[in-house]
């Protein structure tokens, strides 16, 4: 008996025995997955981030924005100037001088008011050229609010464009950008003049710095607090290079 084949019986026999695949393809096949036995499956390392950097300390609540007085005095911004800086009563102070002296250690960029016996309020300032031309042992003669800028006349010299402000034409006039900003403190010696101030600046960023010109200069706000707390005829002691009080 003859046996005659469907046409699709083809069709069944594959379908039964899995996909076709010609030995070309079968051979490549085997290549790829050797291959693949040499790549590593283990994922790339992903770039670690460095953590982002602290925020700046906050500032303390007396380095807030201060609207009573002539001029308004903007608000010390966090990272304006370092916490090192900041204004610190009750600090331990062994200097020897007696309550009610002021001690300038341009070195270090503090200025000291002795309060006590060992004790005292701390405050950073920044150092001009001229803050550097004077030392040893005067007093403060007296003491002004907001007062008028008058450059000495070897800074005129130095920047003529400081000329109009000069001590022969009056000086400047009170601003919240006078050099001198919201107090000044004038320093003799004697009866002499010694040209040097501890003042105020509208300049945070100085404080604790060596600025290019001017003597003593203190954040406004802390001018403002050592100005109510200083009395005219304190001693007033100014020394370079952390080398101690010279008596003069």
């Amino acid at each position: 008996m003859t046996v005659i084949d469907r046409p699709d019986s083809g069709a069944r026999r594959a379908a039964a025995s899995g996909p076709f695949l010609p030995r070309r393809g079968f051979i490549a096949g085997l290549g790829a997955l050797a291959l693949t036995g040499c790549v590593s499956t283990r994922p790339e390392p992903v770039p670690v981030q460095p953590p982002a950097p602290p925020p700046p300390p906050a500032v303390p609540l007396m380095y807030q924005a201060i609207y009573d007085e002539p001029f308004p005095i903007p608000a010390i911004e966090p990272g304006e100037v370092d916490p090192a800086f900041w204004r610190e009563e009750g600090v331990f102070y062994s200097g020897g001088e007696q309550p009610g002296t002021l001690v300038v250690d341009t070195a270090a960029k503090y200025l000291y008011h002795v309060t006590g016996p060992d004790t005292a309020t701390r405050y950073g300032i920044g150092v001009g050229r001229e803050g550097f031309a004077w030392q040893g042992r005067a007093r403060v003669a007296y003491k002004r609010e907001w007062p008028r800028w008058t450059p000495p006349d070897s800074m005129v010299a130095r920047q003529p464009e400081l000329e109009p402000y000069s001590i022969a034409n009056g000086g400047m006039a009170p601003s919240a950008t006078n050099p001198l900003g919201a107090r000044a403190h004038y320093i003799h010696q004697g009866n002499v003049d010694t040209l040097y101030r501890v003042h105020g600046t509208h300049q945070p960023w100085s404080i604790g710095r060596e600025v290019s010109s001017g003597c003593i200069r203190l954040l406004n706000h802390d001018v403002i607090h050592l100005h109510a707390n200083v009395r005219d005829g304190s001693p007033i002691v100014v020394m370079h290079e952390g080398q101690g009080a010279i008596a003069v």
